[in-house]
């Protein structure tokens, strides 16, 4: 997390120095996997170009004590999420590119334009037919057809990571019934760190709202238009129940898009970005708010769900409690987590924080998109494990005065 103020001055700067376009490839992201559905190119000349994708898996991450390693986390994180399992989950790429806006090159000082278009590879899981004792999501799989499409989450990774990173989460949401989108940022995922030599490119999320919109408004019209560019998405998505979702960085950049009020690096205004877009809920899972932007209040916004730890290290709890304050609507809720740190709670690791996770959440959308439980309901279950987290709404919103100290640390936790 930092300061996004100096991120739109140095982005700002990059776009008067030109040059390096092309110099720079996603690695991993250039290569061959027979599963994906092709690229949407989106650009006034309409056209349509070839894109393959190589599935990498990230570092397998070990941990002690009540936490467990990576491989076996996504295994045991959904059999902790049967009770909300009604699919299997079906799994494909699509490719959309936004030629409006730039890709930038952090390895260099100052920055440069690396690219004149945002190519968005996008991961796509929807409801396939239950297989039971299948616990990967299956590549190519038949989707389940339904009436009027199924409500959609776009979701937002963090940095240094990809939407594979939190399988087990976005898993469990496809189980409920849910389509999950979740697009790969060109210069935030790990592939894009990587390929960058290790220069911290984590400015560029100030882009990355124009980002989810773009890709949102991208997968409704192949859903509506039962496009060739991305055959999966046909008749999918509901259009009216569209939920937004990120986490750390991603979960900023969600804030940013939902509530800010100023303008973005192509001097767009945010509320003119998500307009058009029938968002229903928000999740900000250990999120902070963009102090550099306005949260204006509004007549009518979203269902909110912010979920926290008072142990996070990476991102404080303060920072939390901070953005949840500055959204002024009574239609919010804060999940306040006890012990649980910045990702195990979201990748499975941590299975008890993870299991309440997945409940509070798969609650929250369906009482946000389909109207089918109840605020008191949300609530119940979010206080059924005391020694885990507390659920707390409204303008009775989690307190600082006994949040604990920590020492701020993003490493592996």
């Amino acid at each position: 997390m930092r300061d996004i103020s100096l991120a739109r001055k140095a982005i700002s700067n990059a776009r008067g120095t030109p040059g390096d376009a092309g110099a720079y490839s996603y690695g991993g992201l250039n290569d061959i996997v027979s599963r994906d559905q092709g690229i949407h190119d989106v650009s006034p000349r309409g056209q349509s170009i070839l894109v393959v994708i190589l599935t990498l898996s990230l570092t397998v991450l070990v941990a002690t004590g009540s936490f467990i390693p990576r491989a076996q986390a996504s295994v045991a994180a959904r059999k902790d999420s049967v009770a909300t399992e009604r699919f299997s989950v079906g799994i494909a790429r699509c490719t959309f590119v936004d030629h409006s806006r730039e890709v930038l090159n952090y390895a260099k000082t100052p920055y440069r334009i690396m690219s004149k278009s945002r190519t968005l590879v996008t991961e796509i899981r929807y409801p396939t037919a239950l297989v039971k004792g299948t616990n990967a999501a299956i590549p190519g799989a038949t989707p389940v057809t339904q009436m009027g499409g199924y409500p959609t989450i776009v979701f937002a990774h963090g940095y240094d990571v990809t939407p594979d990173t939190y399988a087990p989460l976005l898993d469990a949401w496809t189980q409920a019934g849910f389509v999950v989108v979740a697009p790969f940022f060109p210069d935030e995922n790990a592939f894009a760190v990587a390929a960058q030599h290790g220069a911290n490119t984590e400015d560029d999320e100030v882009n990355e709202p124009g980002d989810l919109a773009f890709v949102t408004k991208a997968v409704v019209q192949d859903s509506a238009a039962s496009t060739s560019t991305c055959p999966v998405l046909a008749g999918l998505i509901a259009p009216g129940e569209i939920a937004l979702a990120g986490h750390s960085d991603g979960a900023e950049a969600v804030g940013m898009l939902a509530y800010d009020h100023g303008l973005d690096p192509q001097g767009v205004n945010y509320a003119s970005l998500r307009s058009g877009i029938n968002y229903h809920a928000v999740i900000i899972l250990s999120g902070a708010e963009d102090t550099y932007q306005s949260n204006a209040d509004e007549a009518s916004r979203p269902n909110l769900l912010m979920i926290h730890s008072l142990a996070d290290q990476c991102n404080p709890f303060r920072n939390g409690v901070q953005l949840y304050d500055a959204i002024r609507q009574s239609n919010k809720w804060f999940l306040e987590l006890r012990t649980a740190h910045h990702l195990p709670p979201f990748d499975g690791l941590d299975r008890p924080a993870f299991a309440l996770v997945v409940a509070t959440t798969v609650s929250f959308l369906s009482m946000s998109l389909e109207d089918s439980t109840t605020a008191a309901t949300l609530t119940s279950i979010g206080d059924e494990k005391p020694t885990v987290a507390t659920m707390l709404s409204g303008s009775d919103g989690p307190s600082l005065t006994d949040a604990p100290h920590v020492k701020e640390s993003c490493g592996p936790n």
